[in-house]
C-alpha cells in the first residue's frame, strides 16, 4: 500500500484481551503516532483510539456449552467483524486470544486479503489439548506473540507459526504483587490473610463456592482463625455475597483492584479456582492449594483431549507440580482443608513453594522489556515485512 501510517486492525472480545490490546496499541502509538486502529475491543483499547465495530460485552462466552448454545449468533458477528476489516484494508490484522472467535474472524480475512499479515497476540493452548491447531494455524496467522515462555518451543514442534516469547502482562505488576516491608509484617502476623479465590466467572462461583466454604470451616476448626479475603470483580459482587451468605467462616469480600493486590500483598496463602490467578500467586510468592471443578460433559472432553500433566498454568510455567491441584471428585473440602493447612506455617510444603516461586523472575524474564513493547514491536515487523 502506499500510505505511510499503517492501518491495524485488532479484534479482542473479552476483558483480559482488552487490557492487553490497549497495552499494544499504546506502545504502537509510541513507535507511530498517526496510526490508525480499527476493530473490536473494549474500553481500554477504545481509549487509545480504536474505532469498535460493535460493543463486545456479549462476546465475553467461556465453556463449551456455552458456545454451542449462542453459536449463531457468534457466526453473525463473526461474518460482520471480517466484512468490516476486509472493507477497511488495513496494513496489519492482530488478534488477541478467544480462538473461537477471532480465529474464525481471521480465517475470513486471510481469504479475502491473502497478503495480509495476520499477528495472533495469546497463543491458543496448543500444547494442553487439539495440538493439531498449531499446524493448522499456518494457514491464516504469520505469527504468534505468547504469553507463556514454552510456547515457542511447542509451536515449533507442533509444526506451528513463528512463535515469539513477548511475556505475560504480570511482568510488568510486579510492585503490585509483591510485599513491602508493611506488607511483609502483616504476612507474617496472625490471623494469617487467607485468599479465598473461587473464580471470576459465574460458572465457576457457581461451582466452587460451596466447596471453599467448607474447606475454610474445616481450616478454622482445625488450626485457629484465619483473615479470609475473597476479591471479586464488582460484577459479580452480589453473587458472591448470596454465593457466601451461609458459609460457617465469613470472608472479608473486597472488590476495588487496590483492596485485591493489598491482599496478595499481605495473604501468607491461598485457596484458588485454576486459571491465571495461580502465576498471580506465585508471583507474589503466596503458596496455594488450587481446585477446580467442571460439567460432566467438559470433564469427558477433558479426558479424551487435554494432554498436559497439570491444570495449574503456575506449574505448567514453572515445569513442576508446585501447587497442589484438586479436581473434580478430587476436591473436596477435607483433602483442600488438609492441603492447606501446612501453608499457614514454616513448613516444607510451604518453603517447597517458596523456592519453586523464587525462579519465576528467570523463567519469565520478569524485569526485561515491558511485554507490550516486545509485541508492538513484532507487530510493526510484520507491516513493514509485508510492504
Amino acid at each position: 500500500m502506499s500510505r505511510t501510517a499503517p492501518v491495524i486492525a485488532v479484534v479482542a472480545t473479552e476483558a483480559s484481551g482488552d487490557r492487553l490490546g490497549g497495552g499494544l496499541l499504546a506502545a504502537l502509538r509510541a513507535r507511530v503516532p498517526n496510526a490508525s486502529f480499527v476493530g473490536l475491543g473494549g474500553p481500554d483499547m477504545i481509549g487509545q483510539g480504536l474505532t469498535s465495530l460493535f460493543p463486545i460485552d456479549e462476546l465475553a462466552i467461556i465453556g463449551i456449552t456455552a458456545i454451542l448454545a449462542q453459536l449463531p449468533g457468534l457466526l453473525r458477528k463473526i461474518a460482520a467483524a471480517a466484512d468490516a476489516i476486509v472493507a477497511a484494508q488495513p496494513d496489519v490484522l492482530v488478534i488477541i486470544d478467544s480462538p473461537e472467535f477471532t480465529h474464525r474472524v481471521a480465517k475470513r480475512v486471510r481469504k479475502a486479503l491473502p497478503d495480509l499479515p495476520v499477528v495472533d497476540y495469546v497463543s491458543p493452548s496448543v500444547w494442553a489439548w487439539r495440538p493439531g491447531r498449531a499446524r493448522a494455524m499456518r494457514a491464516y496467522v504469520d505469527h504468534v506473540l505468547a504469553l507463556l515462555p514454552f510456547e515457542p518451543e511447542a509451536h515449533q514442534k507442533l509444526g506451528g507459526p513463528d512463535c515469539s516469547y513477548v511475556g505475560h502482562p504480570l511482568a510488568a505488576e510486579t510492585a503490585l504483587l509483591r510485599p513491602g516491608p508493611a506488607d511483609a509484617e502483616r504476612r507474617a502476623a496472625d490471623p494469617p490473610v487467607l485468599l479465598v479465590l473461587p473464580g471470576s466467572r459465574g460458572g465457576e462461583l457457581a461451582r466452587l463456592a460451596a466447596l471453599f466454604g467448607d474447606a475454610l470451616a474445616r481450616l478454622v476448626a482445625r488450626g485457629g482463625p484465619v483473615d479470609a479475603v475473597l476479591p471479586t470483580p464488582p460484577h459479580l459482587l452480589a453473587r458472591v455475597k448470596n454465593a457466601t451468605a451461609a458459609w460457617a467462616v465469613q470472608p472479608r469480600i473486597v472488590s476495588t483492584a487496590e483492596e485485591k493486590w493489598a491482599a496478595f500483598r499481605q495473604a501468607r496463602a491461598a485457596l484458588a479456582a485454576s486459571g491465571t490467578v495461580t502465576l498471580e500467586l506465585a508471583v507474589a510468592g503466596v503458596p496455594a492449594v488450587v481446585a477446580y471443578k467442571v460439567s460432566l460433559i467438559e470433564e469427558l472432553i477433558g479426558h479424551l483431549m487435554i494432554k498436559v500433566p497439570t491444570i495449574v498454568l503456575a506449574n505448567l510455567v514453572l515445569g513442576e507440580k508446585a501447587m497442589p491441584e484438586f479436581i473434580q471428585r478430587g476436591a473436596t473440602p477435607e483433602a483442600l482443608a488438609a492441603a492447606l493447612a501446612p501453608l499457614l506455617a514454616d513448613t516444607p510444603e510451604r518453603r517447597r513453594q517458596v523456592a519453586a516461586f523464587a525462579r519465576l523472575d528467570a523463567v519469565m524474564e520478569i524485569g526485561t522489556a515491558r511485554p507490550s513493547d516486545r509485541a508492538a514491536d513484532i507487530v510493526l515487523a510484520e507491516f513493514f515485512r509485508a510492504r
